[in-house]
């Protein structure tokens, strides 16, 4: 049993630290100017397709917050929340 919940732990430990990773790097996509076949650009299409839907259904309960002609997706926020109460009661 506690092989499965350090596993489990672990894998949510992973999911914290990519969910990080994928929101400074859309950030450094957004700002940078990286051609399409750029490396740290596959990377991060790569880690959208896992993390996009996840982060979809939060997004249709909480849609982002406009403020002036921007807006704030507070949707990665929320699953790290969540991650963190989970690693929280099973680890």
């Amino acid at each position: 049993m506690d092989l499965l919940v350090d596993l489990v732990c672990f894998v949510v430990e992973i999911a914290f630290w990519a969910i990080i990773v994928w929101i400074v790097l859309s950030y450094v996509v957004s700002f940078g100017r990286l051609s399409f076949d750029h490396p740290v650009r596959r990377f991060y299409d790569f880690m959208s397709r896992l993390i996009e839907p996840v982060l979809r259904p939060i997004r249709n309960v909480i849609p982002p917050l406009r403020i002036g002609g921007a807006a704030l997706d507070l949707s990665p926020l929320v699953l790290i929340i969540g991650i963190q109460v989970i690693s929280f009661v099973i680890c």
